[in-house]
This record gives C-alpha cells, sequence and structure tokens, in this order.
C-alpha cells in the first residue's frame, strides 16, 4: 500500500512539475510575439498556439483588450501553458508617457492583478509587458528631455503598483535610448533595465553583423545587461516598412528569416544576459511565406520614373473640407469619418499619415472617398520642420507619398501633399525670426522641388493671416504672397467667427486674398472650432456647427470679386464632429 501511494506520489509531482513549467517565463532560448489582435484568443486561440508550436515561440505578448470575458483569457492562458508558453498582459500608447495617462497605465496593472486575483493558478498571467514610444509624441521633438521626466513618473507609479505582485514586468526599447538620460543625469537604458525585469530592444534590422547590423546597434545593451544581470531580449522586425526595407524582414521568408536568427543568437551566446529574441508581430510574421523568394519589398523611388496621377474625383468645384490630425483615425475608424465626411457633403480632406503603416492600410479609405467625390490630400507637419535640421523629416513624408502613388491604383493615390508648420511657436522665433524664417523658405522650396520633379502630387500648405507683416530675408516680397506663390494652393488660417466686418473672415483674409487674385493661385479658408483661450472671436466653439454654417454661406458673396476663393476648410475634424448643433 505504501509502494502504490508512493507511485501516486511520483506521477502527481511529475505531473505538476510539467505543469508548472508553463506559468515561468522561459529565462533562457526565449522566442517571443507581439499579440496585438486580441480577438484571436476569442475561440480558444487555437491557430495561435498552433503557429507558436510551429514556431517555437514560448513566450507571448498579449494586448488586453478589458471588454472581453475574463473566462476568455483564463482558457486561453491555460492552453498557453499546456503547450509550456508564457503570457504576458501587454498594453502601452506613445501617451502613456504622459501625466494625463498615467491612469490608463495603472490601469492596465490594476485589471491584470484582479483578474490573476480571482484565476485558477493555471490561467494566471506571468508578467506584464509594456509598449511606450513616447519619441514618436509632437512633444519629444519640442523638449524630450520633459517627456523623459514624466514618462519615468509614470514608469516609477506603475513599478509601485505592481511591487510584490510575482508578475515579471519586461518593456521596449530602442536601440539607441543610451544617447539619452533620465531627471537624474544616468542613462535612461541603464535606468529602465535596472527597474524592470527583462528589457526587448528594438534592433530593427535585416543584417545581423553589418556595420549598422543587429550585434553592432545592440552591443551597448547586452554589456549593460550583462553588467547589471539582467535579462535582454532581441526584437526583431517583419512588418512591411516603405523605404526603410533594412529595418524589417519584410520581403523574406520564414526560412531566410530563422536562418539569420539563428546566426544571431550563436553569436550573441556569449553574453549572459541575451535570453532569447522576439518577433514583431504574430500578423506580419504569420503572412510571411515559409520558402521560396518570399514577397518583394517596396522598390526604391527611381528619380526617373514618373509618379502616376491620381484619378480625377468628380466633385463640386467649392472646397469644402476639413482636417484629420490623428494619423490612427483613417485606420480604426475610416467609415466613420466617411459617414460623417457625406453628412456633411465634404469633397476635400487632409489626412495625417503614419509613415510606419504598409502602403495597404491607406488604399481602401482614399478609393472609398474618392468614389464618394473626396480629394485626399496627406498631411504632416510640425514647427520644427521650419528648421534646417528638419528638412529630412520632411522628405519622408514626400518620399513616403510619391512610393505610394507609385505603388496602387488610379483611385486609391493621394491627390497632394499638405503642410502644417507653424514655426512662430518655436523659441527660435522669439530670438531671431528671420533665421528661422530663412531656414523654413529654404525646406519648403527644397519641398515643393522634390515634390514637382517627378510628379504632379499639389503642394500645400496652411498659412496665418499676419505673416504678410514679414518679408521674405534678401528679398523685399512679403512672406506670404511668397509662399502663395511657390505653392500650388494654400489654406489660410482666418480663425474668426463671424464672416463680414473688419475683423472677420473676408476682413483678415484680404491681403492675401489680393496676393492670390494677382498670382492666379487658388486659395482656401479655414476656419476653427477648437475651443480656444485666445478670445471668442477666434473660434466657432461657442456658437456651435449650425451658426458656422450660416456664416460661411455669406463668403462667396463676400468674396465674389476674388477669383482666387476655392472654398473651406474646417479645423479640424475632432472638434466639427463633437460641436454644439
Amino acid at each position: 500500500m505504501i509502494v502504490k501511494n508512493s507511485r501516486w506520489l511520483a506521477v502527481l509531482l511529475i505531473l505538476a512539475a510539467v505543469l508548472l513549467t508553463g506559468f515561468d517565463s522561459p529565462s533562457k532560448g526565449v522566442k517571443a510575439t507581439w499579440v496585438w489582435q486580441t480577438e484571436l484568443i476569442e475561440d480558444g486561440g487555437e491557430h495561435l498556439l498552433d503557429f507558436a508550436h510551429k514556431e517555437g515561440i514560448n513566450l507571448i505578448y498579449l494586448q488586453i483588450n478589458r471588454d472581453l470575458p475574463k473566462e476568455t483569457y483564463e482558457t486561453f492562458v491555460r492552453r498557453a501553458h499546456e503547450g509550456n508558453v508564457a503570457v504576458h498582459a501587454m498594453g502601452g500608447d506613445p501617451r502613456w508617457a504622459l501625466p494625463k495617462y498615467l491612469d490608463r497605465m495603472l490601469g492596465l496593472a490594476e485589471w491584470t492583478m484582479d483578474y490573476n486575483a480571482v484565476a485558477p493558478p493555471e490561467s494566471r498571467f506571468d508578467g506584464i509587458h509594456l509598449d511606450i514610444e513616447p519619441y514618436v509624441l509632437p512633444q519629444w521633438e519640442e523638449d524630450p528631455n520633459a517627456v523623459i521626466q514624466t514618462w519615468e513618473s509614470n514608469l516609477t507609479a506603475f513599478l509601485g503598483k505592481t511591487s510584490g505582485s510575482g508578475l515579471e514586468l519586461g518593456i521596449d526599447i530602442p536601440f539607441w535610448f543610451d544617447g539619452y538620460s533620465t531627471s537624474e543625469g544616468g542613462s535612461l537604458n541603464e535606468w529602465l533595465m535596472r527597474q524592470f525585469d527583462h528589457i526587448t530592444v528594438l534592433a530593427y534590422r535585416n543584417e545581423i553583423d553589418s556595420d549598422y547590423g543587429i550585434i553592432p546597434l545592440s552591443r551597448d545593451e547586452l554589456d549593460l545587461g550583462d553588467r547589471l544581470g539582467k535579462k535582454v531580449l532581441i526584437g526583431v522586425n517583419t512588418k512591411q516598412m516603405p523605404g526603410e526595407s533594412h529595418t524589417t524582414f519584410y520581403g523574406r521568408n520564414k526560412e531566410q528569416m530563422n536562418q539569420s536568427l539563428s546566426a544571431l543568437s550563436e553569436q550573441l551566446s556569449s553574453h549572459s544576459s541575451f535570453s532569447g529574441l522576439a518577433i514583431h508581430d504574430f500578423r506580419y510574421w504569420e503572412n510571411m511565406p515559409d520558402e521560396g523568394g518570399g514577397e518583394k519589398p517596396d522598390p526604391e523611388p527611381d528619380p526617373g520614373d514618373m509618379v502616376p496621377d491620381a484619378e480625377p474625383v468628380n466633385r463640386d468645384q467649392t472646397v469644402r473640407g476639413t482636417y484629420i490630425w490623428e494619423a490612427n483615425q483613417v485606420l480604426q475608424n475610416g467609415q466613420e469619418i466617411l459617414d460623417f465626411a457625406k453628412e456633411k457633403k465634404l469633397n476635400w480632406l487632409y489626412v495625417r499619415l503614419d509613415l510606419q503603416q504598409p502602403f495597404s492600410a491607406y488604399r481602401t479609405f482614399v478609393k472609398e472617398a474618392s468614389a464618394a467625390g473626396i480629394e485626399v490630400h496627406a498631411m504632416g507637419g510640425h514647427p520644427v520642420w521650419a528648421l534646417q535640421e528638419s528638412r529630412p523629416k520632411m522628405m519622408k513624408l514626400v518620399n513616403y507619398v510619391k512610393d505610394y502613388n507609385r505603388a496602387v491604383n488610379g483611385d486609391e493615390r493621394f491627390h497632394g501633399i499638405h503642410l502644417d508648420i507653424e514655426p512662430y511657436v518655436l523659441p527660435e522665433w522669439k530670438t531671431d525670426d528671420k533665421r528661422v524664417i530663412s531656414e523654413w523658405t529654404s525646406n519648403l522650396d527644397a519641398f515643393v522641388t522634390e515634390l514637382k520633379k517627378d510628379s504632379h502630387l499639389q503642394a500645400s500648405m496652411d498659412l496665418a493671416v499676419w505673416l504678410d507683416k514679414y518679408k521674405v530675408p534678401g528679398d523685399d516680397v512679403s512672406l506670404s504672397k511668397w509662399m502663395i506663390q511657390r505653392m500650388d494652393h494654400v489654406s489660410l488660417m482666418a480663425f474668426r467667427n463671424s464672416a463680414a466686418g473688419s475683423n472677420g473672415i473676408a476682413g483678415v483674409s484680404k491681403e492675401e486674398i489680393g496676393f492670390a487674385n494677382e498670382l492666379g493661385k487658388p486659395i482656401l479658408i479655414s476656419v476653427e472650432m477648437k475651443e480656444n483661450d485666445e478670445g471668442a472671436h477666434i473660434s466657432f466653439f461657442e456658437k456651435g456647427a449650425e451658426y458656422m454654417e450660416g456664416e460661411l454661406a455669406k463668403l462667396p458673396e463676400l468674396f465674389s470679386n476674388s477669383p482666387s476663393y476655392t472654398g473651406n476648410v474646417v479645423h479640424a475634424y475632432d472638434y466639427w464632429r463633437n460641436a454644439k448643433p
């Protein structure tokens, strides 16, 4: 009887050991992936886990959708653990670095800990993973140190919240963070590495040991991990990156990538901190061909290859449009935007682009807009784009749009590129506005030249009504006149909430309208719907959408002697959509 019980005890201990190994994140030989499509687990995650088994994945960063029932997570995590796959609850947004969004980061921590407190042991999350990229925020370009300081504060609160939870904590960082410091003056990547259990270094390259390959770019972080006794994962990318094919394995097949990653792991094995690889992300990785030639990456632009024109849109002559400033809205809520545009009888959209997206992200939206009689102009801009040092950022937008238009069908092409650059908010404007204007006009000249040398894309920009008071350095021409002449059209920010009168829309626009009439250039009148603290007369926020429509209806008569007046655009979609009736 004793022998029989001993045998049963041994069996139970073995089963328990096998089961429990799935609950701890592997410390060596990690192969991780990001899963942003949480709906994949609604059926138990069978397809996802089959892929994990096939590719040797043993760690999944799973984005949390709190609308899903907890039972869905329990089933998936249990099944993952049965296959020796650890699961970390993932969340993140660039804005989580800002004080205003601290609650969202803490909300992920609270949800995960509350879930684990009631879930069966075999269904509990093994960790929390943060994907926060504050360097894409406009605030980063203005003052990265300020963003780092608030991010550090938010992360400290997050770490305090999760202290003692037993969860493994991880965070993504780019390989170039060693060039930044914390508020205490130490290295940013060292501070992050000290705080978290493991770091995933986004070493997005497709070469291993070339001068700018994965190994040289991640060496500092691995050396630091060795010294601190921390775990470091090396992250690579499989997402299509137009114009940046060197940053991704897109265009190669799984076999080719696996050969490269095997060689990478072997070469990095001498680092005690090297704990494995992370492949971004499941969706793109899964779509890679198993073998063969793979998909061809986007071709590098050929200067002699003319960018094909967008198909003409059957719209009314008078422009009626708005701005879409949140780049993710077209990707996530494109149909809502088009429904709003149809409701408001719009025929013109300025759309800010996310240049990290593949071309396929925009094709359907632009095509459906064209079918509805709406021209779509790609938009970008930031005050620092006026400075010489930021010209490459402007050119990156130009190259993306031109490459996109080459790759898609006629009714899927953008009609132009629109810039919103307002350098007068920069400190440099106060100290040396002539230098800023000189660099700004030089950048705009380069923008138009580059755009026009192999395309018929329209070049346009927003223009403040008071810039006519400034002169172009070295010339006696008004800055406003120079810009109107250089662009195919401008949108004049005539931010007033009445059409007539000396301080109304028509009154503050008279100089620029005169220049446009003289030069034979079209001009759009842009009005504001955003709440404004500079005075009630600036915006239609208080008076509402119906009142705005009444004032805009007066403009054709007020500009009846101005052939340059072409229509109106409302700033911006978000404010207009939520405006008072």
